[in-house]
């Protein structure tokens, strides 16, 4: 059991499932885009969809695409900052097959022309789990130090990303690699069981094969 199925979150409420994890989706795909994000179109399923909006699950999500986190007290107003901020975001319901029932799918475009498709979910306490990436399928939880580079699908790119953890002395918990295709675009996500440095993360996003580094030190969230 982990201790946020006791406590909770440290959050602005009212529901940690509804409101925290939905924060935090929307703060990780913020992140995930690497940029400040311009047009949102959310798709909410299951209990997200049905519930949400009484739990500020909406209000949520767009803050956390602002870079807000789940404690923040202008979650409520959310709405009005990121028109202020120029902001456009829609919501719509959608089912999708085998998905948690507080699942959001999030197609972002940032300010300077980035585009990302997120899929999450808030699985209880505050906590999430990314499932899809621009439609690459997945399964990772931030809930320890994490490392996701989007990479081509070539020789040398494991390796360089392995071998940079190796000479920093950081310890690979755990490492996924999934693609879209041979030869085309891939996706690793690492678990580390020490925190990797700005720098080196930086390092690694100038590596030939390389396309997109994004760190999360795991408290951060």
């Amino acid at each position: 059991m982990h201790i946020f199925d006791i406590l909770g979150p440290v959050m602005t409420g009212p529901s940690s499932s509804h409101t925290a994890g939905a924060a935090r989706i929307g703060y990780v795909s913020y992140r995930l885009l690497d940029d400040m994000p311009a047009e949102a179109d959310i798709y909410l399923h299951g209990s997200f969809a049905t519930t949400g909006t009484g739990h500020g699950t909406d209000r949520a999500l767009i803050a956390g695409l602002m870079g807000m986190k789940p404690d923040d007290t202008r979650i409520p107003d959310s709405f009005a900052i990121a028109r202020e901020r120029g902001l456009s975001f829609s919501f719509s319901t959608i089912e999708i097959n085998d998905a948690h029932p507080n699942t959001a799918l999030l197609r972002l475009v940032g300010k300077s022309g980035k585009k990302l498709e997120v899929q999450a979910a808030s699985i209880g306490g505050g906590r999430i789990r990314i499932q899809k990436l621009d439609g690459v399928d997945l399964n990772f939880s931030l809930e320890k130090p994490t490392l996701i580079v989007h990479n081509m699908d070539k020789p040398g790119c494991v390796a360089a990303v392995a071998g940079l953890l190796s000479d920093k002395k950081i310890n690979i918990a755990s490492m996924q690699l999934y693609r879209d295709g041979k030869h085309g675009r891939a996706v690793m996500v690492l678990e580390t069981d020490q925190f990797i440095s700005p720098e080196a993360a930086e390092f690694l996003s100038h590596t030939e094969g390389i396309l997109k580094v994004t760190y999360f030190n795991s408290e951060e969230i």
